[in-house]
């Protein structure tokens, strides 16, 4: 594991959806956040998953944006990495030893970890990003300290499909993911539902490769290694010329599969937008299907500083721009052009209640 403390953001990454409020947060305090103001008595603290947050992508969102709350408070934000599930419980132990008043950990995989970390310090408060922190499913949080940030991914995946069978030439598109977790598997469903959702529209017939609805192509973790590539490899064998990988960093693998294969594949982005992130791939980024995980996190650290710590859950939503579908960037000029007007209205009968969008977090 690593700890280390960190002052400053990683830099550039713009926020995403800046509407986004959370229930109960407090406006940003009145001082500029850049050292001028006096420290408040409250320590921020956050631990990753093992993908760490430098991942350009889901660790690293939430990262930017407990730093930038930290910075408006004048406090600096202790940050542990977890370098694999073993880490999980030890890092939470450590940031509670070393006195956090507020620790935000990433992903489903720490939640059973963060509950238990939660009922043993009633006295700490914790958010938890993309889960629900609910382990025996009866519907409630299972610790009154802890509050989830939520993401239906699925809605704005829902326009990643329709993009994607709206611009593949070989009719078949295709996706994978780190693990079967439900916040993974939900872009997936949302993905898989939009390319339906075209063929009945326009009567055609793509075909979505690596999740059926209920299972699919997972490689077991969220590193980027030989089993991503090979996964990547597979779907491309079969003429997907649309991927989108769900996991962090197996992007990363997806990419360079496509490069060494010669073909013109367009890749599709998760959590952040991966043409401002991680530039290097944005020649392949036909979009990204976004979470406002840096915004929601920012809100929920800013308030909990500010005394206004709510533990209510916070669902992202295309109505509420917690999640939403990136720009083409580089690919403005090679699809459609009634594409976006048609994912404008698509986007509005989504919010309007007119196109359902199943989900998990649905409802």
């Amino acid at each position: 594991m690593k700890v280390t403390t960190k002052k400053a953001a990683l830099g550039g990454l713009a926020l995403f959806g800046a509407a986004v409020l959370l229930a109960g947060c407090a406006s940003a305090p009145e001082e500029s956040g850049d050292g001028g103001g006096e420290a408040i008595d409250f320590q921020p603290c956050m631990v990753s998953d093992s993908g760490g947050f430098d991942d350009k992508s889901f660790n690293q969102l939430g990262f930017e944006g407990a730093t930038k709350a930290a910075d408006e408070l004048g406090v600096e934000l202790i940050d542990v990495q977890s370098d694999s599930e073993t880490d999980y419980a030890p890092n939470l132990t450590n940031l509670v030893d070393q006195g956090c008043d507020l620790i935000v950990t990433v992903g489903f995989a720490l939640s059973a970890a963060t509950v238990e970390s939660a009922l043993e310090n009633p006295d700490v408060e914790y958010v938890i990003i993309d889960d629900a922190a609910d382990n025996d499913f009866d519907g409630e949080i299972d610790a009154p300290n802890i509050k989830p940030i939520l993401f239906d991914t699925a809605q704005a995946a829902f326009l990643g499909g329709y993009a994607a069978a709206d611009y593949t030439k070989t009719n078949t598109v295709g996706t994978f993911g780190g693990m079967n977790f439900p916040t993974v598997s939900i872009f997936m469903d949302g993905f898989k539902q939009g390319v339906d959702y075209y063929n009945e529209e326009k009567g055609k017939g793509v075909t979505v490769l690596g999740w059926d609805g209920t299972d699919g192509l997972f490689t077991g973790g969220f590193e980027a290694n030989d089993t991503a590539r090979q996964t990547a490899q597979g779907l491309l064998d079969q003429n997907v010329d649309v991927l989108l990988p769900v996991g962090g960093p197996i992007y990363q693998s997806a990419a360079a599969a496509i490069r060494d294969s010669g073909a013109d594949v367009a890749l599709m982005g998760v959590d952040a937008d991966f043409t401002e992130t991680d530039p290097s791939v944005a020649d392949l980024v036909l979009t990204s299907i976004l979470k406002g995980i840096d915004v929601g996190t920012y809100e929920a650290v800013l308030a909990a500083g500010n005394g206004d710590f709510d533990p209510t859950a916070f669902i992202g939503t295309l109505e509420n721009e917690g999640v939403g579908l990136a720009p083409f960037h580089d690919f403005e000029s090679k699809v459609s052009s009634t594409l976006q007007s048609e994912l404008d209205d698509l986007k509005a009968a989504i919010i309007a209640g007119d196109v359902t969008v199943e989900s998990y977090l649905a409802g």
